[in-house]
């Protein structure tokens, strides 16, 4: 069963548009959660002409399926996706009642499978984890507009 919701409110001066996505979280959901962040993308280009690359889309909807892949392998069950932008930078939260971690298996080019936080790590601004009273939330931040000179962490491209 999936619920969605977006508001619109300030902060500290700046727009910030919210959206929120309850899912049972099962492999068939991981398409709804692509689903949910494309759509709340497209509506912000829209509604509040925030200038978006489709490379930061497709980046997006990345990240939250490899989060939600997770959620499905690790913590099947209840699952929420939060959503918050100002039109510059996407923060993605995502809940699930698991109280393991996810971890980052070392780099090996080598290796089938097991690349998702990796990648996450790679193409995100900023990444948490916080445990929560029941489960995890995990937050992610991702830039809106491509910068050439510039790689997600903040440091000169190669």
């Amino acid at each position: 069963m999936t619920h969605n919701d977006v508001a619109v409110g300030r902060q500290s001066g700046t727009e910030v548009v919210r959206g929120s996505a309850a899912y049972e979280m099962t492999s068939a959901e991981i398409a709804s959660a692509r689903a949910f962040v494309r759509d709340f993308v497209h509506e912000g280009r829209a509604l509040h002409a925030w200038e978006v690359s489709d490379r930061a889309v497709d980046v997006a909807q990345l990240v939250v399926s490899e989060l939600a892949t997770n959620v499905c392998k690790y913590a099947p069950g209840p699952c929420l996706l939060d959503l918050a932008s100002d039109g510059e930078t996407l923060n993605i939260a995502m809940w699930d009642s698991g109280a393991a971690f996810p971890t980052a298996s070392p780099s090996d080019p080598t290796r089938i499978g097991s690349h998702g936080l990796e990648l996450v790590l790679m193409v995100c601004q900023s990444f948490e984890i916080r445990r929560e009273p029941v489960g995890k939330r995990l937050n992610v931040t991702v830039a809106l507009q491509d910068d050439p000179d510039r790689s997600p962490h903040g440091r000169t491209a190669w």
